[in-house]
């Protein structure tokens, strides 16, 4: 149900946007927003404002978006989706040769587990300052420093021979690869409006779900058959051509630098897409705003922990962050749990985690395009064509993006909450391995389409900032995950699997109500944010003057 006001029909705002009046010199007047059909709200019933599509030179309808066309924008996706696969299969690819690397290194299952703990809580720290610098001096610059720290310590990983170094080098190689997860979902907001930006995060996020499902079936393939160093020269291999590939021809896409893309970015950050004359062309008779927008003068990590304190954004990462604390713990109790259960070896337990990676990869494609039309299903109700949905500015003002989000992920939600408790049920039974699968499949899918309903939502309502907003995502999921990871296995002996994974669902189903929060008083919070952070702009101007 959509708390914004369905009930009351009378109450709804229609916006759209004057056509340009012409001149006598044929030159177009500024656009504005006209609100039509405003009627006084019934008594009780929160008034909203119309939602903003414009707002002064830098949104009129003939500066686009983004300049890239679609076809450059998949590529830009697709690359970006390939970087956000290193992440996640490096936690993952990881698992099976946990009993592996136990005896090797003669220490227990419980200190061997402390590796992962220590790479989740590096996955949610290194993008706060990732992000952060993305967002100020552009996102190709960092996304390949972030790979020249991730192949050097996989490198060292591959050959070290104590745990020590084995500790130290996967902090390393977890700050290096966690920071194009923040960076992946802030070129989409570079390059996407928000009314086409769902289905491009899914697309996004599929490179990662691929990366967790995959990544323990070839730590499984890899661990079992060359030995578990082999697993990070792989990596190293991997990393390399992508690398080489985003080098090459990944064009700069942060605003601060390139605006909407019409503008060139510095000659040390020129990639060969910037160097085709055709590219050339396109910029010099692109509408533009008028040289970069305004970039932050330093780098400020500290950005996360103030978005972490926004009352929106604190409730959306809570929820965002306790869905994969939950889906950790499935995670890192596999390996344990099937090896006792059912005698699995480390390929046979890299398999395990297949049915996880293939239904997030259908919920990350189906998800995206089915938020989209929810995005559209919004705006024709609030009088608003899909075309001008795309060209809306980046402000959304008062528009429902809450209930858009939000509407989608909660059927998702209660999928997943319903998966585990059978899951676990079904581990506590000693049922066959199939039935365990089964539901590991649909808790992929559900697990996932919240995720990326919640990653949208952080970056619809930061735009000015989409990788530190990404970071704040990643540094609360992470962090929470940690501890789930650190704890899971006592809990499962402490409580049996059926009730273990049954508290993780009943966890789960309290985040609901704290979604309809956001539903219903989002975007009131949002607006009130702006304002102020418009009002402190206004201030320092001033102070300056």
């Amino acid at each position: 149900m959509d708390p914004s006001g369905d009930r009351h029909d009378d109450d709804k705002i229609a916006t759209t946007v004057e056509k340009p009046e012409r001149g006598p010199d044929d030159a177009s007047v500024p656009l504005k927003p006209v609100a039509l059909g405003h009627q006084p709200a019934p008594e009780g019933v929160e008034k909203h404002e119309p939602a903003v599509m414009v707002e002064g030179d830098a949104a009129r309808d003939d500066i686009p978006y983004s300049i890239f066309n679609a076809w450059e924008k998949r590529f830009i996706v697709l690359l970006v989706a390939v970087g956000s696969f290193f992440s996640p299969v490096s936690a993952n690819i990881y698992f099976p040769a946990l009993n592996t690397l136990a005896h090797e290194y003669r220490v227990s299952s419980t200190l061997i587990n402390l590796t992962i703990t220590m790479y989740m809580i590096f996955q949610g720290l290194a993008p706060s300052f990732t992000g952060s610098l993305s967002d100020s001096v552009g996102r190709r610059p960092v996304y390949i420093l972030c790979f020249v720290i991730y192949i050097g310590a996989n490198i060292g990983i591959a050959l070290q021979h104590q745990f020590a170094a084995l500790m130290v080098l996967r902090c390393l190689q977890s700050s290096g690869s966690s920071g194009t997860i923040a960076i992946g979902n802030a070129v989409v907001s570079d390059v996407a409006s928000p009314a086409e930006r769902g289905a491009y995060i899914g697309y996004v996020s599929l490179g990662a779900v691929v990366g967790v499902s995959l990544g323990a079936t070839m730590g499984g393939i890899l661990s079992d058959f060359l030995g578990w160093r082999s697993i990070f020269w792989f990596l190293v291999i991997c990393a390399g051509v992508v690398a080489v590939l985003i080098a090459l021809f990944f064009p700069e896409t942060a605003r601060a630098v390139v605006n909407n893309g019409s503008t060139r970015p510095q000659a040390w950050n020129l990639s060969l897409w910037d160097l085709l004359p055709s590219t050339e062309r396109r910029r010099a008779t692109a509408p533009t705003t008028g040289g970069r927008a305004k970039a932050r003068g330093f780098v400020n990590p500290f950005m996360t922990l103030r978005i972490c304190a926004d009352k929106e954004a604190s409730i959306v990462l809570l929820a965002n962050g306790i869905i994969f604390a939950g889906y950790s713990a499935l995670g890192s109790a596999i390996p344990s749990q099937f090896q006792a259960l059912y005698g699995f070896d480390d390929l046979h337990i890299g398999l395990c985690f297949i049915p996880v990676g293939v239904s997030a990869a259908i919920s990350a494609i189906i998800v995206g395009h089915v938020v989209d039309w929810n995005f559209a299903r919004h705006a024709r109700r609030l009088g608003i064509s899909v075309a001008e949905a795309k060209q809306m500015n980046r402000d959304l003002g008062s528009f429902p993006i809450e209930s858009v989000r939000c509407e989608v992920a909660l059927p998702m939600l209660a999928l997943a909450s319903v998966s585990f408790i059978v899951y676990g049920w079904l581990l506590s039974y000693g049922t066959s391995v199939a039935g365990p699968l089964v539901m590991l499949f649909f808790i992929g899918f559900g697990v996932n389409g919240v995720f990326t309903m919640l990653s949208v939502l952080m970056v619809d309502v930061y735009p000015q900032a989409p990788a530190t907003a990404t970071a704040a995502t990643n540094l609360v999921r992470c962090w929470l995950g940690a501890g789930a990871s650190a704890v899971v296995v006592p809990m499962v002996g402490a409580m049996s699997s059926g009730w273990a994974y049954t508290f993780i669902a009943l966890v789960f189903l309290l985040m609901a109500p704290l979604l309809w929060v956001v539903m219903r008083w989002g975007p009131r919070w949002r607006a009130e944010r702006i304002a102020a952070e418009k009002a402190r702009e206004s201030s320092g101007r001033g102070e300056e003057a």
